[in-house]
């Protein structure tokens, strides 16, 4: 019998966590609001509240158990959610790289720009595709472009790290109008001249207008600083042909990003390279192939963090476990009265839990809010598809702010549960000896 009882508590503790976890917030809400009613409208209510209010009357003596509880859960949501807006920042900068009316072609079986090869035959055909949006000259707005990670010096620290310099056609500006030159000049054809990226001039050494950096073993001057709003505020620009030259590569390039003449004329665009004896390539919307590249390491990020997580919440609800025990200890004889004046162990239970579960939402919004102000908008870069930094910010959301309060739920009642229990079961006589 006892068997079947603690089976069912462990069942019942199961579903109340994965309710925390899952359910949406306003019926957690509800529920709230529903014990609150319950506990001004009825009989029980009223006296259970009477225990709930005598308990945290004297929580203000047990600070330091108390304190244990809500600093731990604290730590625990602070670095869950750090770890999540990192990985939201990364995914929220290259989400915003690209667009449906535009498509990179690279070779076929190329994950990346930096492992595909495309000759200027190649290219032609691509660019001449119907799908492909022509300019007022009758240009075909295409962007032969070739990808090179060069080694740059950071600002501050002046360790090398890689950055992307990316060259391109004449008809980028068309290509990406989300493109603004927001100092200097945009760099002349033909020239050894590079405009910046915002992030990576703030992120590399040398880059500000007027700069000289030594790349491929030649002198290039830094002539522009610009703005995308998206992961290419990450990368250097530069003519292709000179990128080209520089760097031995001829006239190969890693890619071809093309304007369509509409977003439904992908799949059309899409076939007529795949029915082309000539062509062994693979096309993608922008959107899409920037989308990709954000999958593999924010997924990895996100398992990391919860794997953290996890292990410094079992830590927490030890120590929530440890000071709720010592809590229910404190207050055997309080218990005891109350249970000898008749009141039942569902009240008991429910002034040990609520006590819990409000230090944990207590710990919660304080990790939380430490998280926000720490780390929202906080720059940082890391380590690419293409083997090169990408600059991005720290994006702490309502909903990874919502995780975070979750979890500090969930710790909270698992923290406090075996000590509510150990509350109602605990023996009359027993208690009463502790006078």
């Amino acid at each position: 019998m006892r068997k079947a009882s603690l089976v069912l508590t462990m069942l019942c503790a199961a579903a109340i966590c994965v309710a925390l976890g899952w359910l949406p917030w306003w019926l957690i809400g509800a529920a709230v609001a529903a014990f609150a009613a319950w506990l001004a409208a009825t009989r029980a209510g009223r006296r259970t509240g009477a225990i709930i209010a005598a308990g945290m009357v004297s929580l203000p003596q047990r600070l330091g158990g108390a304190s244990v509880v809500v600093v731990g859960i604290a730590g625990v949501v602070g670095v869950l959610v750090a770890l999540l807006a990192m990985a939201k920042g990364f995914e929220s900068t290259l989400h915003a790289t690209g667009s449906d009316d535009t498509a990179i072609v690279l070779r076929s079986g190329s994950l990346t720009e930096v492992n595909s090869v495309l000759d200027q035959s190649s290219v032609t055909q691509i660019s001449d595709e119907p799908q492909v949006m022509r300019d007022a000259r009758g240009q075909p707005i295409a962007s032969p472009e070739l990808l090179i990670a060069v080694s740059l010096a950071r600002k501050g620290s002046g360790l090398a790290a890689n950055a992307a310099l990316r060259g391109v056609g004449p008809q980028v500006w068309a290509l990406r109008r989300n493109v603004k030159i927001i100092a200097g000049r945009r760099f002349r054809t033909g020239l050894r001249e590079l405009i910046v990226g915002k992030n990576a001039a703030g992120e590399f050494a040398h880059t500000s207008i007027g700069s000289r950096l030594d790349l491929g073993g030649q002198p290039w001057k830094v002539v522009g600083e610009f703005d995308s709003g998206d992961a290419h505020d990450s990368e250097l620009w530069a003519d292709t042909n000179v990128v080209g030259t520089t760097f031995h590569r001829g006239s190969d390039v890693s890619s071809v990003t093309v304007r369509l003449g509409s977003p439904k004329q992908f799949d059309a665009f899409k076939a007529a390279l795949a029915s082309d004896p000539r062509l062994k390539v693979e096309a993608h919307t922008t959107r899409a192939y920037y989308a990709g590249q954000a999958k593999g390491l924010t997924k990895l990020i996100r398992i990391l963090g919860s794997i953290v997580a996890g292990i410094m919440g079992v830590g927490a609800a030890a120590g929530a476990l440890n000071s709720m025990y010592a809590a229910v200890s404190a207050r055997t004889r309080e218990i005891a009265t109350l249970r000898a004046l008749g009141f039942r162990g569902g009240p008991v239970v429910a002034s040990v839990m609520v006590e819990t579960m409000l230090l944990a939402l207590a710990g919660g919004v304080a990790g939380a809010g430490a998280a926000w102000l720490l780390f929202n908008n906080y720059t940082a870069s890391t380590m690419g598809a293409n083997f090169s930094e990408v600059v991005f910010q720290f994006r702490v959301t309502a909903q990874l702010l919502g995780s975070g309060l979750r979890w500090a739920l969930v710790i909270g009642f698992l923290g406090g549960l075996f000590p509510a229990l150990r509350a109602a079961r605990m023996q009359v006589t027993e208690g009463l000896r502790e006078l």
